[in-house]
């Protein structure tokens, strides 16, 4: 008698289940499994786009009615009436195709920004907390950005290694970093590094002055160089990766982009560079660069700075709009760059505002968005420009990319498209229809006694230089 009724029980238990069962609907994993994800990785392809306007950022400058062929991830030919069998062909008359815009200062597709407990913190690195699921990888695709530099915030002189990625929606972390990724650190002066706005309870670090913020740098460099010293010397020696890492800096082997704003502290880095026989890459921001764009030049920094931003701190009140004009006039290389998720899928934009504040002609003007940060992360032999040989990172445009009409429609990384336009409806409709249907399953699950609790809103940290 009670195995018979132990049975009818599991029996009843199992029918149970089984209902619960057929009320759920499994939903597929997408890459990476967030709103606008794909259900199929994006694959590369032969793609040839026919009768473009081509913005090249090279010197033959703009192409009218042209054709260009991305074969194996590369750009394999320039020209008009380009035949491919095996190639995806998309119609660009009437639209613009250039190469994929570069942000050389971002934020974005990091789980973390500052390590700000030490003066210096060159061991850590921005490549090991990569986020491959935040969804401003996507909307900066939206925006026609391929390529980003993430870089450590300013909390210190000396701060971490930066990651340079290219913003392949879907891949894991691993495969958005650069193959063969040029090196880079973050420095920073000013009032981040001695911690002026941090609150009473923060001012206890060295350095609190822009005095002592000189002293880190030249302590640091005359360790490194000892350190340095003694390993090429064959003796013991015990592995510092904070000091190996500055070490790479005076071989060269590693670059720096400088959060700056005053010209006090531009001079002052630029003489303890000089002073362990090394060069500043890029002095990023740079607000007061047009005072000191002559000593740049003669230095061999580029800048990357804002298009027109000011006013937002004390140490920011003597920028100018003008300023990326009047060091470009100067022969220096400059980038406009974002340090913002917002500000970074306008970059065209950004773009667009140099030619109205210093009459840059627009090719000047677009180059500083693509081929010019291509330049400062020393990846132009690869990439920000249309030429053949280079990765096949491009965007078809609606209109003239610099006008605030231009819609990036396709966003094409390494030959396979990351971003399509009339995709981003299908997902869009496909979000609203998996809101539906997880919404049906909670209510049944409520209607059925199930448990419930308050809903929660996950809200992603905007990071900024300055986050803790």
């Amino acid at each position: 008698m009670v195995c018979f009724k132990k049975v009818k029980k599991d029996s009843k238990k199992k029918k149970d289940n089984k209902k619960k069962e057929d009320d759920l609907t499994l939903l597929p994993v997408s890459y990476p499994n967030v709103g606008y994800g794909n259900f199929t990785l994006p694959k590369q392809e032969t793609i040839l786009i026919k009768n473009a306007t081509v913005w090249t950022s090279e010197e033959v400058g703009i192409l009218e009615n042209t054709d260009v062929l991305i074969k194996d991830g590369k750009i394999t030919a320039i020209g008009k009436n380009l035949k491919s069998r095996s190639a995806k062909v998309i119609d660009g008359t009437g639209k613009y195709l250039t190469a994929g815009i570069i942000d050389e200062h971002s934020h974005i597709a990091t789980s973390a920004v500052n390590e700000a407990g030490h003066n210096s913190t060159a061991e850590v690195s921005i490549e090991d907390v990569v986020n491959p699921t935040d969804m401003n990888i996507y909307r900066n695709l939206a925006g026609g950005v391929t390529s980003i530099q993430i870089l450590h915030g300013s909390a210190n002189p000396i701060g971490g290694r930066s990651a340079i990625i290219k913003l392949k929606w879907g891949e894991n972390a691993e495969g958005l970093i650069y193959k063969d990724s040029p090196k880079f650190i973050k420095f920073a002066l000013g009032e981040n590094v001695k911690q002026s706005n941090w609150g009473a309870n923060n001012n206890i670090r060295f350095p609190q002055t822009r005095m002592g913020t000189e002293q880190v740098f030249i302590d640091y460099f005359q360790r490194a160089k000892e350190y340095d010293a003694l390993k090429k010397s064959g003796k013991p020696y015990r592995k510092d990766i904070e000091l190996e890492t500055l070490a790479e800096i005076i071989n060269k082997e590693r670059f720096i982009s400088c959060h700056s704003y005053v010209q006090s502290e531009i001079n002052m880095l630029i003489k303890v560079a000089e002073k362990f026989n090394f060069n500043i890459n890029t002095f990023t921001h740079i607000l007061e660069g047009y005072k000191v764009a002559d000593k740049m030049k003669k230095h061999g920094v580029g800048g990357s700075t804002f298009s027109d931003w000011w006013a937002y701190k004390y140490e920011v009140l003597d920028a100018i709009p003008y300023n990326a004009a009047i060091m470009h006039n100067q022969g220096i290389t400059v980038a406009i760059n974002s340090d913002d998720r917002e500000m970074s899928r306008r970059l065209n934009q950004e773009a667009a505002k140099i030619i109205k504040y210093g009459g840059v002609s627009e090719l000047e003007a677009w180059k500083m968005v693509t081929i010019n940060p291509a330049k400062l992360l020393h990846l132009d032999n690869r990439t920000g420009s249309i030429k053949v040989g280079k990765d096949g990172d491009v965007v078809l445009w609606s209109h003239n990319p610099l006008s605030i009409y231009a819609k990036a429609e396709k966003t094409i990384i390494d030959g396979t498209i990351y971003f399509d336009i009339e995709k981003d409806l299908e997902k869009r409709s496909a979000i609203k229809s998996e809101k539906s249907k997880l919404l049906k399953m909670m209510l049944a699950e409520k209607m059925n006694g199930g448990k419930t609790v308050m809903p929660k809103k996950k809200r992603n940290q905007h990071f900024h230089c300055d986050t803790e």
